[in-house]
């Protein structure tokens, strides 16, 4: 059987927030749903969350988990002391434990995976997930034999000059025996600097400890600060921007393109300098997304241009242009080759195939049919200042420059409302709709210097 356990009991003070560490946001994740996610192809057989600093919000945070169980670490005691509060939820458990830490966000399920591997084919008491690190400042020196036994662990702050010039750390994540550790733990003591419970020290206790080396040292890497929490996210984004670029995604200048964990991307799609995908987004091929444009929760069909754009929780069909500085959101939904060009909004729209909205035009709560042109300036009233109203247009309808449709109103198929009116009653198919005052001109209003003539009262 196997069990994991992660620590999240830490507040994070180097972090600078009120918000636990491990609740810290992380392209999309917060650090500690990082590290469960990992363990997901485990098929663990029990998942353990040790949390103390604001459980309840940890607690409320891991809510949507499966069967993740949670122990309380009242007092922050070291990590030793974390592990101690499982002696009585796996009591009469038998098998292995994996420890994680809630702050390491970038390990891989297949490193996990990899560690216990070598604990089974050791037949070991523990193996301690290990890292040879250019710059080992801050992680305990572990010290091992030619078969890679551990022979000792020493804490950076206990290294005397010529330990600390070892390289190989403890990454702070570990598998163990379950029964041999449960014998081990209440034998911790703190003889140390810190005068905490070390888990380390249980290696004193134990018979066969081994040491198995990370291919990537940046999964080791734990956040304490905001420096390494940035450090953490451009070692996902680039992780990300390499997968799909050898799945055949095509991106210019990629350190500047930010992609979250759940992106799809087809082949043949072409990222544009400083784009990014958030959330659920899909973009299928043929498809250019930038530059400077960002996509969040959306659907983009096949050959679509995205350009210096917003699109948010949206759906666009095949063969769109979108842009330059258009924003679509609140589940708007755009039909095939259709144009919503410059600085136009959509918002809660549907919108039907060959509809061009070219350029400055508001278009909320509104549905709106096939080859419709909406003019420049087109708004859609959709508040009275206390609901929400809808407008329908029909096919083949067009808007005149500075319309202003004050909703709720429906204008019907083949319907031409001419420029600069406001449209406050249905209009029928087929019609041509006028709503502006006649136009009124003074002659030999000003002087030649532009001033009012006043005119002799007598």
């Amino acid at each position: 059987m196997l069990a994991v356990a992660v620590l999240a009991a830490g507040k994070g003070t180097r972090m600078k927030s009120t918000l636990p560490k491990v609740l810290q946001p992380l392209g999309g994740k917060s650090l500690v749903e990082r590290v469960l996610n990992a363990t997901d192809s485990l098929q663990a057989d029990r998942r353990i969350a040790i949390v103390g600093y604001c459980s309840d919000l940890v607690r409320e945070a891991l809510a949507s988990y499966p069967h993740l169980e949670f122990a309380e670490q009242a007092e922050q005691l070291g990590t030793g002391h974390a592990i101690q509060q499982l002696l009585e939820p796996l009591a009469g458990f038998e098998g292995e434990l994996v420890v994680l830490t809630g702050d390491s966000p970038l390990m891989r399920a297949e490193t996990i995976q990899a560690l216990i591997d070598s604990h089974r084919q050791h037949q070991a008491s523990a193996t301690v997930l290990t890292a040879i690190l250019p710059n080992p400042t801050g992680y305990g020196r572990v010290f091992c034999d030619r078969t890679m036994q551990i022979e000792r662990i020493i804490e950076h702050r206990d290294c005397n000059p010529e330990q600390i010039l070892n390289q190989r750390v403890s990454t702070g994540v570990y598998c163990f025996d379950w029964s041999q550790l449960a014998l081990a733990l209440p034998k911790l003591t703190t003889n140390n600097a810190q005068k905490e419970y070390y888990l380390t020290e249980v290696f004193d206790y134990l018979t066969s400890v081994y040491a198995s080396d990370l291919e990537d040292p940046d999964e080791s890497l734990g956040i304490n600060d905001r420096l390494q929490l940035a450090h953490a996210y451009a070692v996902l984004q680039k992780r990300a921007r390499d997968k799909w670029m050898r799945a055949g995604v095509t991106m210019l200048l990629p350190e500047t393109i930010t992609i979250d964990d759940e992106v799809e991307l087809a082949p043949n799609v072409t990222i544009e300098p400083h784009s990014h995908l958030r959330g659920n987004t899909k973009v299928s091929a043929g498809t250019t997304i930038g530059p400077s444009s960002l996509i969040e929760n959306s659907i983009i069909g096949e050959n679509c241009s995205v350009q210096f754009s917003v699109i948010e929780d949206s759906q666009i069909a095949d063969n769109c242009r979108i842009g330059p500085f258009a924003r679509i959101r609140g589940e708007s939904i755009v039909g095939e080759k259709c144009r919503i060009g410059n600085f136009v909004e959509l918002k809660n729209a549907k919108v039907g195939n060959r509809t061009n909205a070219a350029h400055l035009s508001y278009l909320g709560d509104a549905t709106i049919g096939q080859q419709v042109n909406i003019g420049a300036g087109t708004i859609t009233a959709n508040y009275d200042g206390f609901k929400k109203h809808q407008t329908t247009i029909g096919d083949r309808s067009k808007t005149g420059s500075n319309s202003v449709l004050v909703a709720p109103i429906q204008i019907g198929e083949n319907v031409n409302i001419a420029a600069g009116s406001i449209i406050v009653e249905d209009v029928a198919d087929n019609s041509l709709a006028i709503a502006r005052s006649p136009q009124v001109t003074k002659p030999d209003y000003y002087d030649p210097e532009g001033r009012k003539k006043i005119k002799n009262k007598n």
